[in-house]
Parts: structure tokens; C-alpha cells; sequence
């Protein structure tokens, strides 16, 4: 697009110089808003203000100027108040399309000589990933292809939480009850037979709570602590005071969870966890032949997973490795007085100001909380990449803590610290409500590509088009209609909303769905065997005197033309959302385009090879934004 905005930015500097005598104006175009004619839109507001002319008269002065004197480029305008939308001549369009349609980079912008490190999905090895980290992975993974092909060199990285508290969970509860099953031996992926253990641990964990909790319901605190025993009160009252109050749902969630985390201390269960989580830290030997074990089998069926959703990565970090790090980085701190300490050795940093509160960033006991070892995992991702970007895919939950981790490292003015950015999305809910890994009510990764293969195998058999189709050909349709259909469900809204999922909506053949935009795509191939079968020329030669587009034409051609600036907008904004909503816009205009334009059946040969020149580039423009998302275009369907 930079070609018909670089003639149109010269064309309206010559219309101001030669109508208001006013030189090296800075000219900024924006795209016509889709319910307005045109293509490029001038906004006249701030020339008309320093003009003091009305914004509408400044608009029809320069549009009547380049309609008289630069009628080979624009054909017509539309003043909307101070905008001023311009439309192209056909004959820049075609020129444009002949330039770029075989060129294989046409999807690539300029390099940026950046390198940027885009940090995901960072799962935790005590149980299989499920539909919640799928947003996450399919965000990390879109949003990595997406920087790349706006010209960033890009490091995708995988921060796997390896250990801690909810690991050894996991381990003590197949150590008390596995019986020294394996996945071999249970016939499940590992990661699956781990995520079992998690379960039975939180099943015997309520069972050990109960007694005190009926205590509590008592107003018997007798079992707790004096420290305690005020909390515990506080907390008990607020679950009271909020348990009917459907507006406050939210502090009755926490208040409960608050309570839960002091009383299941004082169980058994979590108190043998915990002395486990010690062992690992002095690395008892055989603690840590069990965790590394157990790790293992988890990081064999990550890896199935990974391989069947079809994303890669470039380097995996291990807060096993990296938990540490970060002490010295608030020994550094303390001597630049960005930290204090208090009196029990605790060290804080004051955010007030920044509206962030006061933030412990190491224990009194010497013990390093989340944001130390973010601190040392930040600098050791610089360390190794030089890293000029930083994007961290995390949920919404996190923002806090991403915007103390950020400001924190701004403070130690570290080179890469302008260069965060927290990627914040919503959770992903069922129609019946939030899944809890702890409560085994999750659909695990795994089981969602299954079921969704199944779905789309029932819809592909109701559509009819596979009668032809070998046993092989039909699986791999299957996978990629099922696996497509999940991706653009989670892409396709902006990261920030909270996603209901519904598998049935998710593998639609029409309407704003995966298989709706690949079956165009499929479309589009057929034209192309057609006119491959037919031997029809279709190169620029053939169609150089047809420039009287069908409107269906001129605005498919329009639209494909502009993936560069789709690509640089969904880049700029960190959304893949803006590439999913320009794949099902292509969609549409082919559709319409296939239904009002004969193509084999064309009023000429001229319109009958630029019709399959414009299917042609329809087909790589497709395939291209679908890959963006990591979406596969079939070739039939």
C-alpha cells in the first residue's frame, strides 16, 4: 500500500503548497472506515484549525485540486466532515497487483534490525495442558509469526514451572498412592497421569479440611495459631457477610480461597508437602529422583502436544534453574536505593507513587518470592538474546504483578526495560462456568483436538463434499477443519475479552468461523486446477487492457492488497485479532466476488484471466493470514 500512499501523500503536499502556499506539511492517511466510499482518508481538522477555514471547505478545496490535476490517480471523493476519503483509479490498483502478486516477500515488511523474545505459555508440570493455556499458546505462537513478518527477528520462549509447591503436590500424592504406575503401564501420556495425582491430592486434601472447617462453622478456633486466629475470624465473617450477595461474588471468592490457603496448613497432607518442598530445596537425593522422574514424563507429553497444535520453540527456560536468580539483583538494589529493608531483613520496594503499593521482593529469611526470580529470569533472557523487546503472555490476573516486575526493572534502569509488554488476556470459560485444574472439571488440551476432529468430521459429512475423499485425505481434513476451527475461536476476539467457549459454534461453514474463510480458500484452489487443467494464461500479459472493475472486484482487490498494513497494525497492536477479522473479510469478498463475477464463463478472455490472476492472489493472501494465525489452508474441502 505504500506505493498508492506515497503518490497520494505527494499529490495532496501539492495541493496544499498550491492552495494555501504552506510547505513540507507532515501528510498522515488512515484507511476509509468500511461504512464510507474510498480507500485512503485525509483528515483536515488540525490544517483547517491553522487555516481557520471551515474543515469541510479545506477537504472539498484539496479533493476538486487532485480531481483536476491528478485524475490518473484519484477518481472521486467523499467529504465526511474534516475527512476527506479518497478512491484510487483502477489502473493504480492493477498496477499495484501486477507488481506485487508473484512476489513471494509480499508478506513481509522491512526488517527492523529488533529482536524481540515472546514469552509463552509457561505451564506448571503437575498436570496437561488444557483449554485455558490453548489461548495462551495460540496468542504466543500467532502473535510470534505476526512480529516476524512485520520485519522483528523473533525468540519464541518457554518458562516451564518446574517446581514449588504445587509440584511436590503432585509428587507426594503418587507417592502415597501411585503404586508405582507409569504411563506405560496405565496406558495415558504422562502429563495426564501426573495431572491424576494433582486431582487425588486436592480430593484428600478437602477430606482433611473438613474437620476444620466444621470447627471454624463452630466459631471454634481453637486448632489455630494466635497469629492466625484474628485472620481466620476476619475472613469467616466476610465469607458471611458476602455469601448472598451475588454483586460481591468476587470478594466472597477471595475471602474463602484466603481462608482455605491459612486452615489446609494446619492438615497433614499439606504439611508433609511442604517438608517435601524443603527436601527438594536441599536436594535430597531421593526427592529429587522422584521430580525428575515425574518432570519427565510431563515434558514427554508437553511435547506430544505441542507437536500435534503444531507450535515450536526456540529456547526453554526452567525455574528450576532460575529461582535464585535475583538476589543479587536486590543487593544491587538496596545499594542504589531502589529497595529498603525493614527490620526483620525483609527488603521492599516503594511503588506508591506509581500506584502500585509497597512490594516485597525478598524475604526476611533470605527466600526469594515471584518477582525476585523474574528479576534474574528478565536479565538472563537479555543476557543471552539482547533482547530489544519483551513480551510476556500472561492472564489478566497477573497485570499486577507484570506492572510491578516492569516498573521495578525500570527503576535499576535496565537497558531493556521500555521494551516490556504483558500481552493480557481473559480466561476461557465453559457455558457452565470457570474451570479448576485442583477440581479435575478442566478439558484438557489433548481431549479438546479430539473432540474437535469428531465435530468436524459430523459437519464435514453434513456439507457433503467428501464422498471422493481417501480414509487418509478425510483424517487429515478433520484435523486441520477441527484444530483451525479451536484457533480462530480463541484469536479471533481481542485478547482483553473474557472467552465463552462453545465447540459446536467454533466449526461453522458460514459465517465468522476457521472452516468458512479455509473452505474459500479450498475455493480458490479448485479455480486455480481448473485453470491449470485448461491451460489458460493468467499472467499480467493477459489482462493489461482490462482496468472497468466489477465493484465486487475492485473491492476484493482492495482488500488483499492491504495485508502489509494488517500485518504492521496486528503487530502494533499485539492482536492476531486483526489478522483473523481480515482473513473473514477476504472470506467475504471472495464469496460475493465468486457469486456476481463469472470467471471460466467471463464476458472476455481479458476478464477471464484477471479473474483467475485475482483468485490466484486471493489463494497465497488466504494462506498467508491463516498462517499468521497458525492456521492450515486446505487445498480441497
Amino acid at each position: 500500500m505504500s506505493y498508492i500512499e506515497n503518490k497520494l501523500q505527494i499529490a495532496i503536499s501539492q495541493a496544499i503548497q498550491f492552495l494555501y502556499q504552506i510547505e513540507n506539511i507532515e501528510i498522515i492517511l488512515q484507511p476509509t472506515r468500511k461504512e464510507f466510499k474510498g480507500s485512503h482518508t485525509f483528515v483536515t481538522f488540525n490544517l483547517a484549525k491553522n487555516l481557520q477555514k471551515n474543515p469541510e471547505l479545506v477537504g472539498n478545496e484539496i479533493g476538486n485540486y487532485l480531481l483536476q490535476n491528478y485524475a490518473d490517480l484519484v477518481t472521486g471523493i467523499q467529504i465526511v466532515k474534516g475527512f476527506l476519503n479518497f478512491k484510487i483509479a483502477n489502473k493504480i490498483w492493477l498496477q499495484l497487483f501486477t507488481d506485487v502478486q508473484n512476489k513471494e516477500n509480499f508478506a513481509q515488511n522491512p526488517t527492523k534490525n529488533m529482536r524481540v523474545m515472546v514469552e509463552y505459555p509457561s505451564p506448571n508440570t503437575n498436570k496437561p495442558l488444557h483449554l485455558g493455556h490453548l489461548r495462551n499458546i495460540f496468542l504466543g505462537d500467532s502473535v510470534s509469526r505476526i512480529l516476524a513478518a512485520d520485519g522483528y527477528e523473533v525468540i519464541k520462549a518457554n518458562l516451564v514451572n518446574d517446581r514449588g509447591i504445587h509440584i511436590c503436590k503432585s509428587m507426594l500424592a503418587y507417592q502415597k498412592f501411585g503404586q508405582n504406575e507409569t504411563p506405560q503401564s496405565a496406558n495415558i501420556k504422562g502429563d495426564h497421569l501426573i495431572g491424576k495425582y494433582y486431582v487425588a491430592f486436592e480430593k484428600h486434601l478437602r477430606i482433611e479440611l473438613e474437620p476444620f472447617m466444621a470447627k471454624i462453622d463452630n466459631k471454634d478456633f481453637t486448632d489455630f495459631s494466635a497469629e492466625h486466629q484474628p485472620k481466620i475470624k476476619a475472613l469467616t465473617e466476610q465469607i458471611e457477610k458476602f455469601k448472598d450477595n451475588r454483586k460481591e461474588e468476587k470478594k466472597y471468592n477471595d475471602a474463602k480461597s484466603g481462608l482455605k490457603q491459612i486452615v489446609q496448613n494446619y492438615t497433614p497432607l499439606m504439611r508433609e508437602a511442604q517438608e517435601m518442598l524443603q527436601k527438594w530445596e536441599k536436594n535430597d537425593e531421593n526427592t529429587k529422583q522422584l521430580w525428575t522422574k515425574m518432570n519427565g514424563w510431563v515434558y514427554e507429553g508437553f511435547d506430544e502436544t505441542y507437536k500435534n497444535l503444531g507450535v515450536t520453540f526456540d529456547k526453554f527456560y526452567y525455574e528450576s534453574d532460575t529461582y535464585l536468580l535475583g538476589k543479587n539483583i536486590v543487593e544491587e538494589g538496596l545499594q542504589k536505593g531502589v529497595f529498603y529493608q525493614k527490620e526483620d531483613k525483609s527488603v521492599w520496594i516503594d511503588l506508591v507513587k506509581e500506584k502500585l503499593d509497597h512490594k516485597l521482593v525478598l524475604r526476611g529469611d533470605g527466600t526469594s518470592v515471584y518477582v525476585t526470580q523474574d528479576l534474574g529470569t528478565a536479565d538472563l533472557k537479555y543476557k543471552d538474546f539482547k533482547i530489544q523487546k519483551s513480551v510476556y503472555v500472561i492472564g489478566d490476573e497477573q497485570e499486577y504483578h507484570c506492572q510491578v516486575l516492569f516498573k521495578t526493572l525500570e527503576k535499576l534502569e535496565r537497558p531493556y526495560a521500555k521494551g516490556l509488554y504483558h500481552l493480557s488476556y481473559g480466561m476461557i470459560e465453559l457455558p457452565e462456568g470457570r474451570m479448576k485444574s485442583r477440581d479435575g472439571n478442566v478439558i484438557d488440551a489433548d481431549d479438546m483436538i479430539v473432540e474437535m476432529k469428531k465435530v468436524a468430521q459430523l459437519k464435514c459429512e453434513e456439507f457433503g463434499h467428501i464422498k471422493d475423499y481417501s480414509d487418509v485425505e478425510k483424517e487429515k481434513l478433520y484435523g486441520q477443519i477441527g484444530l483451525g476451527a479451536v484457533k480462530y475461536y480463541l484469536l479471533k476476539l481481542d485478547p482483553k475479552k473474557k472467552i465463552i467457549f462453545k465447540p459446536e459454534e467454533s466449526v461453522e461453514f458460514v459465517g465468522d468461523a476457521a472452516p468458512f474463510i479455509q473452505y474459500n480458500h479450498a475455493r480458490t484452489c479448485s479455480i486455480m486446477r481448473k485453470a491449470n487443467e485448461l491451460k489458460i494464461d493468467f499472467s499480467a500479459n493477459s489482462y493489461q487492457n482490462y482496468e472497468h472493475l466489477h465493484e465486487a472486484e475492485q473491492n476484493l482487490l482492495e482488500l488483499l492488497l492491504s495485508l502489509p498494513t494488517q500485518i504492521a497494525e496486528a503487530a502494533t497492536a499485539y492482536s492476531p485479532a486483526v489478522l483473523a477479522q481480515y482473513s473473514y473479510e477476504i472470506a467475504k469478498s471472495y464469496s460475493k466476488f465468486f457469486t456476481e463475477c463469472s470467471i471460466f464463463q467471463a464476458e472476455t478472455e481479458h476478464a477471464k484471466s484477471f479473474r483467475i490472476a485475482l483468485s490466484s492472489f486471493t489463494q497465497k493472501t488466504l494462506k498467508k493470514s491463516l498462517a499468521l494465525l497458525g492456521i492450515e489452508a486446505p487445498q480441497k474441502m
